[in-house]
């Protein structure tokens, strides 16, 4: 992730719960109806036996880009032809290259009206921008909806703008944009610069001075962690035409507009602003692994499982982050419930829909696969597809939860489709009797979870998603995190809840119904 049962009962379970059906070995002839035959072939030894070798010192920690990642695709790739698994693109590769350029941190300064400010103190930014501006526009929260829109009657092209955080309100103190009490997507903290981001690139802004006390806060912590690891930023190629996005404090703010408290609308303030931040970019290799089998009935309604295949690599002090739970566990269920879905194809039960298999690459540094996947490339189209179920960090135990240790956190079941989150609750009462712990749903948590793992990008899209998460340890993003420190009793429980609730969806009659809608 992003920084910031016993078996007896099963098998119990699974003669309650079985129709009728023939199954001799793993390695020979499985003919049932009942997907509880396939489940049984996610083990706990397979399961040990793949993280071994994918998180093992020979990988070196899967950083995106380096060598080690590379072993990690490699290993990917070919257990999906060992088991016939064919590629999902089109022209038979694997792979789906991903083009993504390291920035190193911009380095000069930024001056208004003759003073000059502090980059990592007065301000944050991780993007370049030279030139002189004679002028700020003040857009209001830069929110551009047909609804209702900041930039009416602005000509912003080429000129820098000033935008604050938030969304307007109604005297009633609702949100203008939602007619109630719950906030836009606007309005949130991890959602909104990026939508800020995109509606003034559309209007052809040269740069955003952005007024975000909280978000300042973040990124200064960011900001400061890479200065001091001297590492650069992972971006997109196609980023660099994005306008300069500039976290500025209250200081460079007032500076401008003395009387921003007081603004209403918009305003132009003539303003002597030079800016000489500059960075230099290296191009990094990368890619994302896709498998698929397709549908017997509905091949072009596609649900997309899915996991990060990479984790931080190596410390400065040579230490290796093997990344056992995050997101080892994720990729090496993810490949027990693509042989599962095999099984049952080689015994006559091919799934209706199509199901996909993607690993995405650099997570660790922003859902960057994820992103390219469903906002550059997506391999199946997006209007087509009808779930995502994200695994990422399932093999530990949260030490701050209390109960039950067999648990899985489930987050994002229910904010786009109720359908989808009670046909999750309804398999795993049939089959898997796991403690769905509903803790980091909360909108209001601050770990934000939700915006912190390869699931949004699909949720941002409106297609309902479930994200299976067993919480932070100790280990998390630290050389700890290693196989023998895995829970292998739940990782099989949890592999096999995931895998039943993609059965249910990509066998059911009708595709999972969106019934609320992301703003």
């Amino acid at each position: 992730m992003i920084k910031y049962l016993s078996l007896a009962g099963l098998f119990l379970m699974a003669g309650c719960n079985s129709t009728s059906k023939t199954t001799t070995s793993k390695d020979s002839t499985t003919t049932s109806s009942d997907p509880v035959v396939y489940a049984a072939t996610i083990t706990e030894s397979e399961l040990k036996e793949h993280l071994y070798t994918y998180a093992s010192d020979e990988f070196e920690g899967r950083e995106t880009g380096t060598p080690g990642q590379k072993k990690a695709v490699n290993y990917l790739r070919q257990h999906y032809m060992d088991l016939d698994i064919p590629a999902a693109k089109a022209d038979g590769d694997y792979f789906q290259i991903v083009p993504l350029e390291m920035a190193k941190l911009p380095d000069g300064s930024m001056s208004i009206n003759g003073k000059e400010y502090s980059l990592g103190e007065d301000f944050i930014t991780f993007t370049p921008l030279e030139g002189e501006f004679k002028e700020v526009v003040y857009a209001g929260f830069g929110i551009d909806e047909p609804e209702y829109s900041d930039y009416t009657g602005l000509d912003v092209r080429g000129k820098v703008v000033l935008l604050k955080a938030g969304e307007p309100v109604n005297e009633d103190g609702t949100y203008v944009l939602t007619g109630s009490d719950k906030k836009s997507s606007w309005g949130n903290m991890s959602e909104g610069p990026d939508k800020r981001l995109k509606a003034a690139k559309a209007r052809g802004v040269k740069a955003i001075l952005y007024v975000d006390s909280d978000n300042f806060q973040r990124y200064e912590r960011y900001y400061k962690r890479m200065k001091s690891n001297d590492r650069g930023r992972l971006g997109f190629k196609t980023d660099a035409d994005n306008p300069a996005l500039i976290l500025v404090n209250d200081g460079i703010a007032t500076a401008i507009f003395p009387k921003l408290k007081d603004l209403k609308g918009t305003f132009v303030q003539e303003t002597d602003l030079v800016a000489a931040l500059e960075s230099s970019n290296e191009p990094i290799s990368t890619e994302n692994v896709v498998a698929y089998i397709k549908g017997s009935e509905k091949p072009d309604e596609y649900l997309v499982i899915s996991s990060h295949l990479d984790h931080i690599g190596v410390s400065k002090d040579g230490s290796i982050n093997n990344g056992a739970d995050d997101d080892g566990s994720g990729s090496v269920a993810l490949l027990e419930i693509a042989e599962a879905f095999q099984t049952a194809v080689e015994a006559g039960q091919r799934p209706k829909r199509s199901v996909v298999f993607l690993h995405v690459t650099g997570e660790e540094k922003g859902l960057l696969g994820s992103r390219y996947y469903t906002d550059y490339d997506p391999v199946f189209p997006l209007e087509q597809t009808v779930a995502n179920l994200n695994i990422d960090m399932i093999g530990r135990i949260d030490p701050n939860r209390e109960g039950d240790r067999n648990y899985v956190y489930l987050i994002g079941s229910d904010k786009l489709s109720s359908d989808l989150h009670q046909l999750s609750e309804a398999i795993n009462e049939k089959y898997t009797n796991i403690a769905l712990d509903y803790t980091y749903n909360d909108e209001n948590d601050p770990n934000r979870f939700y915006y912190r793992s390869d699931h949004y990008n699909f949720a941002k899209n409106n297609i309902p998603i479930i994200f299976y998460f067993n919480g932070t340890h100790a280990d998390y993003h630290r050389p700890g995190d290693t196989p023998d420190k895995i829970n292998y009793d739940l990782l099989t429980n949890r592999t096999r809840l995931v895998f039943h609730t993609a059965w249910a969806v990509a066998n059911r009659n009708e595709r999972v119904a969106v019934d609320k809608m992301s703003k």
